[in-house]
């Protein structure tokens, strides 16, 4: 049966620029391969000692205190009692990172939860095969997963995956796709072309646009040049608002009518009001059921009078899942065996487990763009038993 860290009643991020993605990850610094002593895991009190490494200084402090306020009001929602939970500014950089991880080591962490960055949990992967303890980062970046490192945010190509293959299940065999010529926008592309081909469909084209270009007339005229035919189509288009509105009406422009053509997205589309850009309605997007994590936020309103941040259900599921480890056995279990136990954890975005290699698996829901709320219209699946691991 699944292990469920906790009762539901108890991901797309915000951290987008320019119709990207959150790049959860900040310049690398050299790391080091210095040690220090680590301290006793155990309080005077019989806690265990859980490190949390948040930037809670620089630019995106505003995130991690989201994300400190979520980790302890998760402390106080699961009853948490065999936790002693700290907070470490991992800051903007990944030597800072590194700094707070052998600070959290030296206080006697049994278990890490982040960094954010995607660099700055590579920067501790050395740190971690020197025996230290094992990260669970808050980071959505599956280049920066390795064992003993796993990364806990939702990855961007799971989320093309799932809708590929819902749209093949709805008929449609033909796709194409606008995307911003980026790193994430090629990413979400290569991964389109290949799902779509493991489906037996066909890519009829491709456009990528430059994401600092005000006019995106000319890329979207050669996308309708080359997906002109019959049969159903899909457009995969990868891009959060606000730049969203400004490759809709391109694509409008271009003579592509969004009555005949399914576009398609990812969590990048997961925001409030997303609704409100009327030529969206009835494109699908793969994304954590948000129904389930509305109690959460409603509850993080009471309690801290503002909206949580969306990437703050990391942290609470997180500290949720530390405690569940802390109780598997006298002195807890938070090995690589314990962590990625194949029938997964249950949290506020839905089930998720944890792969050898250091990336994660989650179970995602397939919405329609409708009004102010998205509607689910292929729900995510509630248990991992007999799923083969994507």
């Amino acid at each position: 049966m699944r292990q469920s860290l906790i009762a539901l009643a108890t991901a797309a991020f915000l951290l987008t620029a320019c119709g990207e993605p959150p790049q959860t990850s900040t310049p690398a610094a050299p790391a080091t391969t210095r040690t220090a002593a680590a301290g006793s895991p155990v309080t005077a009190s019989g806690k265990m000692r859980i490190a949390l490494l948040l930037p809670l200084s620089g630019r995106a402090a505003p995130i991690g205190q989201s994300l400190q306020q979520a980790a302890e009001m998760a402390l106080f929602d699961t009853g948490a009692k065999d936790l002693a939970l700290a907070a470490y500014d991992s800051g903007e950089s990944a030597e800072t990172a590194i700094e707070a991880y052998r600070k959290a080591r030296t206080e006697g962490a049994a278990l890490v939860l982040g960094p954010l960055f995607s660099t700055s949990a590579t920067a501790l992967a050395p740190l971690v095969a020197q025996g230290g303890a094992n990260v669970i980062s808050f980071s959505n970046d599956e280049q920066a997963a390795q064992r003993g490192v796993w990364i806990m945010g939702i990855a961007a190509p799971p989320q093309v995956r799932r809708v590929v293959d819902y749209a093949v299940d709805e008929g449609i065999r033909r796709f194409a796709a606008f995307a911003p010529q980026t790193a994430y926008g090629q990413q979400m592309v290569q991964t389109l072309e290949s799902q779509v081909a493991i489906r037996g469909g066909q890519v009829l084209g491709v456009e990528l646009f430059d994401a600092n270009s005000a006019d995106l007339a000319t890329p979207a005229r050669r996308l309708a040049e080359t997906i002109k035919g019959d049969g159903k189509l899909a457009v995969l288009l990868p891009v959060a608002p606000p730049r969203l509105s400004t490759a809709l009406a391109s694509l409008a422009a271009a003579g592509i009518d969004t009555k005949n053509v399914q576009l398609i997205g990812t969590g990048v589309w997961d925001v409030p009001n997303i609704g409100s850009e009327t030529m969206l309605r009835g494109a699908w997007y793969a994304a954590p059921d948000p129904a389930k994590r509305a109690d959460f936020e409603r509850r993080f309103v009471s309690t801290y009078g503002r909206p949580p941040h969306r990437l703050a259900t990391l942290a609470y599921d997180g500290v949720a899942l530390a405690g569940h480890l802390a109780r598997l056995k006298p002195g807890g279990d938070f090995s690589a065996e314990a962590i990625t136990t194949p029938n997964g954890w249950s949290g506020v975005d839905g089930i998720f487990r944890f792969l050898p290699n250091g990336r994660s698996e989650r179970a995602l829901a397939v919405i329609a763009v409708q009004g102010a709320q998205g509607t689910v219209v292929s729900p995510a699946i509630t248990s991992f038993a007999g799923q083969p691991v994507n």
